[in-house]
């Protein structure tokens, strides 16, 4: 299996909203908060703070470690390993600029849209609807898909 290293970021705005990307893949879209994978050369927070900027427009900080997840795709034959950073915005505007032009939109939502808009990952990334902040940087195994 291929070892591909991906960087996301959790990044909440002053009234607890959590920014999220809408990624088309094939002829399906889903929502996730933004982020891709880590190109040769480039550390994971690199890799973050370029991907928040390709796909949502905004500058961001790293302020903390979220979660580490690794997970077997049989069928693509890789093996990922998804770094979630807390990110805060320290400047820009939203403006989609994905060279890949993976991503149709860019939107705050509150955690209950959020769950909605993307309820296994949220699960996966065990956000606390009360205090998203609270929780404690994780390790998870989530299996082969």
């Amino acid at each position: 299996m291929k070892r591909i290293d991906v960087a996301s970021a959790l990044i909440y705005d002053d009234q607890g909203h959590l920014l999220v990307v809408n990624n088309i893949k094939g002829n399906s879209s889903y929502w996730s908060p933004p982020g891709g994978a880590v190109e040769q050369g480039e550390t994971l927070e690199q890799a973050v703070i370029r991907e928040v900027k390709e796909e949502t427009g905004y500058d961001v900080a790293i302020t903390g470690l979220s979660s580490i997840r690794e997970v077997f795709f049989s069928e693509a034959g890789h093996h990922a390993l998804i770094v979630s950073f807390f990110a805060k915005i320290t400047g820009g505007e939203i403006c989609i600029q994905d060279p890949d032009q993976d991503i149709t939109e860019v939107r705050w939502v509150d955690l209950l849209t959020a769950k909605q808009l993307m309820p296994t990952l949220f699960e996966q990334l065990q956000i606390d609807m009360d205090d998203p902040h609270a929780s404690s940087a994780f390790y998870a195994f989530e299996g082969t898909r």
